[in-house]
């Protein structure tokens, strides 16, 4: 129910926010639209905060995880094994996305 609420409560988007960030990212030292999907985002949370650099202070990471045998297709990067040896380790934040996570001050 809170993302659906989150979601709704998203109105217009801001145009004026969103040409500065988008500004802004060109400005980076980087290729333009190096960042792919992570430039968009960035440029419509600047629409809906209205703010070209918005501040988060309630970050949260939300991990998905299933055990539905896309192994078995070939584009999975761990063996099915793993699966629930990963879960407890992003839980107890000694994995990967775990340690950048506390270090970023986010939930997970």
């Amino acid at each position: 129910m809170l993302l659906e609420n989150t979601i709704g409560a998203i109105g217009e988007l801001f145009p004026e926010p969103m040409v500065a960030a988008q500004s802004r990212l060109d400005s980076l030292i980087k290729p333009p639209g190096s960042l792919g999907r992570l430039e968009e985002l960035a440029v419509r949370l600047a629409g809906m905060t209205g703010n070209p650099r918005p501040v988060i202070n309630d970050r949260v990471i939300i991990i998905m995880a299933g055990d539905h045998g896309v192994v078995a297709e070939g584009v999975s990067a761990a063996p099915q094994e793993i699966t629930h040896q990963q879960i407890p380790a992003f839980l107890q934040g000694v994995a990967g996305i775990g340690v950048l996570g506390k270090l970023a001050g986010t939930r997970l």
